[in-house]
């Protein structure tokens, strides 16, 4: 598996990507096409990264960052491929750079069905933050404390 930079063109397959892979939570698709708004990619944000498997983008994940607080913008694997370590190497990665950024925390609202991962990855839930796709709907907010930058 090689971790790289998006490239300019490949906005929409990364947007479907995560689509699918939010999927996988057992959405329906009046649900998900409700998400495609948040879950767009923007190839041309400053910290995303791409992971590809034999020439194909099979995951990513996006974070900003200010000051010593980073965001866990976006991290998706497709479904056939959870479970098999891409997550955890995808964390890690959004983890060294919100370091690399000076960040000493990295938080994020999270899907409920990802919160085990999440605190397996050692991140512990602080409260909960109103969906920004789904009114009414409230997500697990997530934090991990980083080393020091």
């Amino acid at each position: 598996m090689l971790l790289r930079p998006p490239r300019a063109d490949e906005g929409p397959a990364l947007t479907e990507l995560c689509l699918r892979s939010k999927a996988s939570h057992g959405y329906d698709e009046i649900f998900i096409e409700a998400c495609r708004a948040e879950l767009t990619v923007d190839p041309l944000q400053p910290h995303l990264v791409v992971a590809e498997l034999e020439g194909v983008p099979v995951g990513m994940a996006e974070i900003s960052a200010t000051g010593t607080e980073a965001e866990l913008k976006k991290l998706f694997v497709e479904q056939h491929l959870q479970g098999k370590g891409l997550g955890r190497t995808l964390f890690e990665w959004a983890k060294a750079e919100a370091m690399k950024c000076g960040a000493r925390v990295l938080a994020f609202d999270a899907d409920p069905g990802a919160v085990a991962f999440y605190e397996k990855m050692g991140a512990v839930i602080v409260g909960r933050s109103p969906s920004g796709s789904i009114p009414g709907r409230f997500l697990p907010r997530l934090q991990l404390q980083l080393g020091t930058a």
